[in-house]
C-alpha cells in the first residue's frame, strides 16, 4: 500500500551532503511523491532535472540504487516505477503514476 506524503517518514540522506545538495535530493524524492499523489503527476521536465541532480550528487550507481530503495521502503513509492514512465511517454509534459 502507498503511503501519503502526510504520512511520517524520512528522506534518506547521506552524512556529507551540502544543504544545497540535500535540498536538491529532497526534491527529487518529492517529485517521485507528486508522480503518484498530485491529481496531475508531476512536470516531466522538473522530474528529469531533479533526477540528473540527483545523479550529479550521487554519481555511483549503487549508491544510487540504494538510496531509491531506502526511499522505497520508507514511503512506498517506486522510483522505478516512475522513471520507467518517463522513458515510456516522451511526449507528455506531466508524469503520473497510479
Amino acid at each position: 500500500m502507498k503511503k501519503r506524503t502526510n504520512d511520517t517518514y524520512s528522506y534518506p540522506i547521506v552524512e556529507d551532503w551540502s544543504v544545497i545538495e540535500l535540498t536538491d535530493v529532497t526534491e527529487f524524492f518529492r517529485n517521485i511523491e507528486r508522480a503518484y499523489e498530485q491529481p496531475h503527476g508531476v512536470n516531466r521536465e522538473q522530474l528529469i532535472k531533479s533526477f540528473q541532480r540527483f545523479q550529479a550528487i550521487n554519481p555511483s550507481r549503487t549508491e544510487q540504487n540504494q538510496l531509491q530503495r531506502e526511499f522505497e521502503r520508507n514511503s512506498g513509492f517506486d522510483v522505478y516505477q516512475v522513471l520507467k514512465q518517463v522513458e515510456a511517454t516522451p511526449q507528455v509534459k506531466w508524469i503520473k503514476v497510479n
